[in-house]
């Protein structure tokens, strides 16, 4: 499959089956109206047209279709991540990670870890454990 990005729409049910698996449309569209108010049929509207896409799976059980997530979160987030990367840093990781660092509340635990990773990508830089 090719890589594909998904609408914004898209995202937020790739999260809701990324995060719980297989679910009904009426278990996605209970959990999208938490956050926003979303009718039932526009929900269904955009997974039918996600596994269009071949972006999600479907599977009849009793009434009705359970779907599932076929691209990767990962995957997806990298494709993100690389498209944000260029389009809007000029390719610069630095800036785009002082940027979502700055502009959100860090924890001290998130800056803890990020701290750890940045210590390891350096060890692995220099070819050291």
């Amino acid at each position: 499959m090719e890589k594909y990005k998904p609408t914004e729409s898209e995202l937020e049910i790739l999260n809701i089956l990324w995060e719980n698996g297989q679910l009904t449309v009426k278990d996605v569209n209970d959990r999208l109206s938490f956050t926003k108010d979303v009718g039932y049929t526009t929900t269904l509207k955009i997974m039918q047209i996600m596994f269009d896409k071949k972006i999600l799976s479907r599977e009849k059980v009793g009434r009705s279709h359970v779907y599932k997530a076929i691209l990767k979160k990962n995957d997806t987030q990298s494709l993100l991540i690389d498209k944000i990367l260029e389009t809007a840093f000029s390719g610069s990781a630095s800036k785009l990670v002082m940027q979502a660092i700055g502009r959100q509340n860090t924890t001290k635990e998130e800056l803890e870890e990020i701290k750890n990773y940045l210590e390891l990508l350096e060890k692995e830089k220099n070819g050291t454990k």
